[in-house]
């Protein structure tokens, strides 16, 4: 027991507090024997006094603390006597008489004794029981006065270890992130294992520098404690880091630092932990021998200890061992005992993974021997075991609380996926190829209420297991409420909650649900869901029977595969698989000749000057080789037989995010220069899986005034500065005053306006406006300014921020940027409901209307994200039916001036705005769009000017659902 300062306090005089004082010292530093033998000399002396309900107090407390000790020791069966015998002599003067002090001391040492007991439980494979020490310590917290919440964020941290134990790792670190943040300082031993913990996910996650960075933080607490043993642990969480990052000489030489140290100190379970992993590293050097004689002693030590969960991920890494020496009948021995005890103890993130394990093998076994007549069946049980994991694997991002933790774990289960995908080609099955990639594009929603129900390798023989580091050791009515302190900062960072795909229906007849026999066997094996109750139908029901429309959705999985779909008096379906390498190429040209390529001014000077998009042969070799890489051949004769038949198609295509920034407009799809917006009208679609609002309260849709938001003045920026004017002065742009002319001729305009050139420049047209004007009912908006896009890699879409004329002190979610907090995608979703008690979801504060144009860069970005949050999603998942927005950063007029020699009086970006502008008012707005996009290219093909070039208007794409 310590003090706020983490000493022991004084309660029984000495020799006794001098030894809790010295045996606390031997624990601290790692040395369990001396530990163990102060607690042993000092209960030797306490049960030499005459017995009572003090010293039975006395004796249980020793105990208590011993048990500690035998568990940091990972002396498992004493430990677990120990703390019997505490909890026995605690329960024995439960009803003797102690005043109110006495009776919180009875109950602390309660406390202890279960989260103790708890500890010992996970360790052993025993969660259940662990979860029931837990849940009744939690009840005891009603009546123990714990002012600091140091008991109270103890238990915490075991439910969130017993999280860790059973992989759900989202679950885990939602619980981890609160409780760091509402734990006191005072907590000294609480809080570096949090960090430990927050590591120790992000590792087994992919999410390597975070992890790295809690190490520090954990090593540098555990430093001023001086808890040398915890130090130790973390080298080997540091290791398996390092294997991860292809560095085998650092993880071994940090492994052979915590060896020499757990080995010393006769810390068996950590040494057995350090066997396994470098057995890995034995393994990836080609040490067949060395690696199973590793695992052999982990196994075996973990045995000794009782760590069944442990010696099960020790027999599955055996398993893979035992596959590579071509031990078959090993193999499947270690991988079955390994996966009964891990379905004992419904740990079913690991039962997928066995599972994935088995099919592997399969899958490589096929590669290696010829089947014969069997391989259908071979095929069929290797499916049978990859496509429920994976599909498991895929589920289980949904528990992270941010779309960055998600995006990480999803390029860990994508591997899985891509061995599904390879199977299924394997089997040449069309019909599951179909399923599987409309399964895919689904895509994730926005989570209604809370939470919803090691790295593998490309190659075939990467072992699918969980960090040897992280198994079984120590890781370790008076108006409205509005948040603050941590609270509201806790808020306002939280990503945003998803739930699973919807049920994507693919026959109306039969009532068919794309993969429902997979599905059905993930949700009974791993007892997860895999889809949501909600159901789509994979085929085009709503207002297209005027017109064939076919329906193009794409997939990565290592290839990327597409399926299309004939709607609207035409049939067919087709699918198709364009080979990594191929579409990498492609896709990294047409990277390389955006203006988004490089850093700032710089990567739009080499747009205009050596970029492919500035001349019309290198721009025209571009659409060829995009067109090769992506597009069948087969798929381009059925858009020519359609229109001649019935006319213009619409291509509506949902990109897969690998290819999502692709202008499917200017694909080359012949020799003859003929472009895909030739032959069809096209539209990007978004995933089915956005939710509209219920819009029964609203104005009428197709009533209401125009709103523009044009080029608004960014508070704290200057006209010349990065978020200044896009358009030059106001006035000085005689096209566009025109367009504001026409729409006040037209009808209502908002803001109100007495002259068109005090729509341009504003200092008032802050998020407040916005939402004010929306809730009245508008029939458009059209926004021309400032977008910043959210980084692919951070994987959060909803980052991509507006800026409008919002100072610091708006309410939101984006943190200010000088004197301005932008709007973001996440505020438009979420709205105020994270910030205060009575708040308000985004689609209350934000209606979108019918028809949204967002003209800034990147602002349609949102498919190069695994998950589409971003802002013009969010106006789609507000309201809006379509939303023009574009795929990459747009060149101003400024910058066609200056970068191009353009004379100034021609203005593309204007003539852009006015095209949109102009669609936006026709009741075909994609017809309208892409018809004034042919005229770009007829002009760009018949003189190669800079201003008709592809760089400005092939950015703009319609967006539907």
């Amino acid at each position: 027991m310590t003090d706020e300062d983490n000493a022991p306090v004084q309660l029984y005089g000495d020799p006794f507090d001098s030894g809790f004082a010295l045996a606390h010292e031997h624990h601290m530093a790692a040395d369990y024997a001396a530990a163990y033998a102060v607690h042993e000399e000092l209960l030797a002396l306490a049960e030499s006094l005459e017995d009572s309900p003090d010293v039975r107090f006395l004796r249980a407390h020793l105990l208590a603390d011993l048990t500690s000790v035998l568990l940091g020791a990972s002396d498992f069966p004493r430990a677990e006597d120990t703390v019997d015998r505490s909890r026995a002599l605690l329960d024995g003067i439960a009803s003797a008489p102690m005043g109110p002090r006495g009776r919180q001391l009875w109950l602390e040492i309660v406390l202890r004794t279960l989260i103790a007991r708890s500890d010992l439980l996970r360790r052993t494979g025993r969660l259940d029981e662990a979860l029931e020490c837990l849940d009744e310590a939690t009840a005891g917290l009603a009546e123990f006065d714990d002012p600091d919440g140091l008991r109270g964020s103890e238990i915490g941290l075991s439910r969130m270890l017993l999280l860790m134990d059973r992989g759900e790792w989202g679950t885990a670190e939602a619980q981890a992130t609160l409780l760091l943040s509402t734990t006191p300082a005072t907590a000294a031993e609480t809080v570096p294992r949090l960090l430990t913990s927050l590591g120790v996910i992000c590792s087994a996650t992919g999410r390597f520098d975070e992890a790295e960075d809690y190490f520090a933080r954990a090593d540098d607490a555990f430093r001023a404690l001086g808890d040398t043993g915890e130090q130790q642990t973390l080298l080997v969480h540091r290791a398996s880091i390092a294997m991860r990052r292809g560095e085998p000489d650092r993880a071994e030489r940090l492994l052979a630092e915590a060896s020499a140290f757990f080995e010393e100190q006769r810390r068996f379970g950590e040494l057995a932990v350090c066997e396994q992993s470098r057995s890995l590293i034995s393994a990836q050097r080609g040490d067949a021998a060395g690696a199973s004689d590793l695992i052999t002693a982990s196994l075996e030590r973990f045995a000794q200890l009782g760590a069944a969960v442990a010696a099960a991920d020790a027999m599955l890494l055996g398993a893979q061992h035992a596959y590579e020496r071509g031990d078959i009948e090993e193999m499947k021995r270690l991988a079955q005992e390994a996966r009964d005890v891990y379905q004992a103890r419904e740990i079913h993130e690991r039962c997928a993974q066995v599972d994935l394990l088995l099919a592997r093998t399969l899958e490589d076994n096929l590669n290696r021997t010829d089947h014969g007549d069997h391989e259908p069946r071979s095929i069929a049980n290797a499916l049978s075991l990859a496509v429920p994991a994976a599909l498991t694997l895929a589920a289980a991002r949904h528990d992270f609380v941010t779309a960055h933790a998600r995006s990480q774990w999803l390029e860990l289960a994508d591997d899985a996926m891509r061995l599904v995908f390879r199977l299924a080609v394997r089997r040449q099955d069309q019909g599951l190829l179909f399923e599987l990639v409309e399964h895919r594009c689904a895509g994730a929603a926005l989570a209604r209420g809370g939470a919803p129900g090691s790295v593998a390798s490309p190659e075939d023989t990467a072992p699918v297991l969980p960090d040897g580091g992280m198994k079984a050791y120590g890781y370790p009515d008076g108006g409205a409420m509005t948040l603050g302190g941590v609270a509201a900062e806790a808020a306002a960072s939280a990503g945003l909650r998803v739930a699973p795909p919807p049920r994507v229906r693919m026959s109306a007849e039969s009532g068919r649900i794309a993969l429902q026999e997979y599905i059905s066997a993930a949700e009974f094996r791993y007892r997860r869901r895999i889809v949501d109750k909600d159901e789509v139908p994979f085929w085009i029901t709503d207002e297209l029977s005027s017109r064939p429309v076919v329906q193009i959705r794409l997939a990565d999985a290592g290839d990327l595969f597409m399926t299309w779909t004939w709607a609207g008096g035409a049939r067919g379906f087709g699918t198709g698989q364009g080979p990594a390498a191929e579409v990498d190429r492609a896709v990294a040209e047409l990277a390389a000749a955006l203006p988004g390529a490089g850093e700032g001014a710089e990567a739009m000077r080499q747009a205009f000057t050596t970029g492919a998009l500035a001349g019309h042969d290198t721009e025209h070799r571009l659409a060829r080789t995009l067109a090769e890489a992506l597009w069948p051949e087969g798929l381009t004769a059925q858009i020519r037989q359609v229109s001649e038949r019935a006319g213009r198609p619409l291509v509506r295509i949902q990109p897969s995010p690998r290819v999502a920034q692709v202008p499917w407009e200017l694909l080359a799809v012949d020799e003859d220069d003929v472009r895909l917006i030739d032959l069809a009208d096209v539209v990007t679609t978004a995933p089915t899986s956005l939710r509209r609002q219920n819009t029964s309260d609203r104005p009428a849709r197709d009533t209401g005034p125009v709103v523009l938001v044009l080029d608004p003045r960014v508070p704290g920026f200057r006209a010349d500065s990065p978020l200044g004017s896009v358009l030059g002065p106001p006035g000085s742009d005689s096209e566009l005053l025109s367009l504001v002319q026409d729409r006040l001729d037209a009808g209502a305009v908002e803001p109100s306006l007495g002259a068109p050139a005090e729509a341009f420049r504003r200092t008032d047209l802050d998020r407040d406006w916005l939402s004010g004007v929306l809730r009245k009912g508008a029939r458009r908006l059209m926004y021309v300014g400032h977008v910043s896009g959210a980084p692919v890699e951070g994987g959060q879409s909803e980052d991509g921020t507006l800026h409008l004329c919002c100072g610091p002190d708006s309410t939101g979610l984006t943190e200010p940027v000088r004197t301005h907090r932008p709007l973001s995608a996440k505020d438009l979703l979420l709205g105020t409901l994270p910030l205060r008690a009575d708040g308000e979801s985004g689609a209350r504060i934000w209606p979108a209307p019918p028809r949204v144009a967002l003209i800034g860069c990147e602002s349609g970005g949102d498919l190069r994200f695994a998950e589409s949050f971003g802002l013009a999603t969010a106006m789609l998942h507000n309201g809006a039916d379509l939303v023009t927005a574009a795929r990459w950063v747009l060149p101003t007029s400024f910058a066609f001036h200056r970068l191009a020699g353009l004379p100034e009086s021609l203005r593309p970006l204007s003539e852009a705005i006015i095209a949109v502008d102009t669609a936006h008012e026709h009741h075909d707005p994609v017809h309208r769009l892409g018809r004034w996009q042919r005229e770009q290219l007829d002009r760009w093909r018949a003189g190669g000017r800079i201003e008709h070039s592809p760089l400005l208007w092939a950015a703009l794409t319609c967006i539907v659902v």
